[in-house]
């Protein structure tokens, strides 16, 4: 008798967990961006999966541009430069939009996946946390560049930036509509609503990117938040600082 009620709950234990998987299942089905296996669509909200699936686009450049246009982003594909360490074939450049955030300067051109990151940034992120804390849209996000042939940290040795590839890019400053600029090297510290605004920012981007690195993270990255797509496969580390 005893055997048979052990069975019985073990039955029981194991009809719920079925039950709890098929509900959470179902959810998921209606949210397709939380699952792994379906395909990134930027104009669904961010998921589970949308950052991975993002870094993913760094070795399908034609997936990553239909991406774009599918969702009405005016950009310019620029022609393969570098070599070797630096050699880059996925670079591309956005226009002006008319309601848009432009970049400054407006000459820099990330990696593609970059760009489709920043998208669903100010899409999501950005104008969203601006709204409801200035009540008003950011105009303008200030840079300081994309590609740059170097190492990491400028050093002699060692790995290569993901700014080897333009497949970074450090964001220093958002102008808002009324001209006011908050800045991460003068705004992160405090309380006040301009620091409250830049770690919405940043903590948005660990959604999106596979680096994210910010004054919390060291000295060398008081004035910017480095934001990267390196691509380390299905399952590897990523980093939010």
């Amino acid at each position: 008798m005893r055997k048979l009620h052990l069975t019985l709950r073990r039955l029981v234990l194991l009809g719920g967990a079925f039950l709890i998987l098929f509900l959470g299942y179902a959810w998921l089905r209606q949210r397709p961006q939380d699952l792994p296996w379906t395909d990134l669509d930027l104009a669904q909200p961010i998921g589970l999966f949308t950052g991975r699936k993002l870094a993913a686009l760094t070795n399908d450049a034609p997936r990553c541009k239909a991406l774009l246009d599918r969702a009405g982003v005016d950009y310019g594909a620029m022609k393969p430069g570098g070599a070797d360490q630096c050699a880059y074939a996925d670079a591309v450049r956005l226009r002006p939009e008319a309601g848009a955030i432009t970049l400054a300067p407006a000459s820099v051109a990330p990696s593609c996946p970059v760009v489709a990151a920043l998208k669903l940034w100010e899409w999501q992120v950005v104008q969203p946390a601006a709204q409801r804390i200035y009540g008003q849209p950011v105009r303008t996000i200030r840079h300081f560049g994309s590609y740059s042939c170097r190492r990491m940290y400028g050093r002699s040795q060692g790995d290569y930036s993901e700014h080897a590839t333009a497949d970074a890019i450090d964001v220093a400053a958002f102008v808002l509509k009324d001209g006011r600029q908050i800045s991460v090297l003068n705004d992160w510290k405090g309380q006040g609503k301009d620091a409250t605004f830049l770690r919405a920012a940043r903590d948005g981007a660990c959604d999106l990117f596979s680096t994210v690195l910010s004054p919390d993270y060291n000295a060398a990255h008081r004035d910017h938040f480095h934001l990267d797509q390196a691509e380390r496969g299905a399952t590897g580390w990523r980093a939010c600082r």
